[in-house]
């Protein structure tokens, strides 16, 4: 139904403007579609009208590929699932504005929910995307610190990551006619999932295979971000690692001998199995908000997979 829709939708064909291309190809060009399918998945458990959840579900995925766009800029990347950037394919400027054009079409796609749904649609949303945007200040503020808390790192990916799954279920609870309870609770559980899944991008950055990430290895390492890996580093290492490990940050050379230096360090401290770790533990608290809902035995067990699916992809 997403794959669909977003085939209707497409932008090109309904304008001769230039700056319709670069929404159709990032949507184009792969991405998981977790989010609306989710919206849509969740309406569904708790009885509602999924073809009604279908165009605000789609808001959230345009929403997404907005935050991509523009975080691909402020990060200078040149790829994107592994292909060129909109700013590399196009220019700085076509980025800027197309990412603009999709947060308006966001709000458009949300705005065709019904009027008793509307309301309560935009709370959610509004809440999110002022998350988000709070989110990537803090990343960038956190990449010029010597270092971080974890629970500075838990609060950034909530904001950053995690606040918009978990508003893309709370949005689907809405659509299904849920009590304000359940919808909180499913707002929880993404936001602990969507926590685990941060994680995992970080661990797949450096430990990933780049063939199936579509990323270089050790591309946080040399934008020198704030990760759990380097959080959980800094906090494990002795002072002379420490030391080590801010003499590499300080090198703003772009090679693989930075990489290998801070994979090496990453292995003394076993920051693999400690990332793991976490990452269950995420996915162990968000499967607690899921065990008082009054949804189906079925449903349940859908919401389970997603969940699993999320900590144990490989790209």
């Amino acid at each position: 139904m997403v794959d669909e829709e977003l085939i209707r939708l497409k932008f090109s064909q309904q304008s001769s403007s230039e700056i319709y291309q670069p929404l159709d190809y990032i949507l184009g060009i792969g991405g998981k579609r977790l989010r609306p399918v989710m919206t849509l998945a969740v309406c569904e458990a708790f009885g509602g009208n999924v073809e009604e959840a279908l165009r605000p579900a789609l808001g959230f995925e345009m929403f997404h590929n907005f935050t991509l766009i523009h975080d691909d800029i402020m990060d200078n990347a040149t790829l994107r699932r592994g292909q060129p950037t909109v700013h590399h394919k196009w220019n700085v400027n076509m980025g800027i504005l197309s990412g603009d054009m999709m947060l308006i079409k966001a709000y458009e796609l949300i705005s065709s929910a019904k009027p008793d749904k509307l309301t309560p649609l935009l709370t959610v949303f509004n809440h999110i995307a002022t998350a988000v945007c709070e989110g990537q200040q803090l990343d960038m503020d956190y990449e010029n610190a010597e270092s971080i808390s974890k629970s500075d790192y838990l609060h950034m990916i909530e904001y950053k990551t995690g606040v918009l799954l978990g508003g893309a279920l709370q949005a689907g609870a809405i659509m299904g006619g849920a009590k304000t309870e359940d919808t909180e609770r499913l707002y929880r559980f993404g936001c602990k999932i969507g926590a685990a899944f941060q994680i995992m991008d970080d661990w797949l950055d450096t430990f990933g295979d780049p063939n199936k990430t579509g990323k270089r290895i050790g591309g946080d390492i040399l934008e020198r971000k704030k990760t759990f890996l380097m959080v959980k580093a800094y906090e494990l290492s002795s002072p002379k690692q420490r030391n080590t490990l801010n003499t590499i940050y300080a090198n703003e050379s772009d090679d693989t001998e930075k990489v290998n230096a801070v994979m090496a360090l990453f292995d003394a401290l076993h920051i693999s199995e400690v990332t793991k770790t976490e990452i269950q533990q995420q996915y162990t608290e968000a499967l607690e908000e899921l065990s008082s809902l009054p949804i189906s035995k079925e449903a349940l067990a859908f919401f389970h997979s997603f969940a699993a699916y999320l900590i144990q992809r490989e790209a």
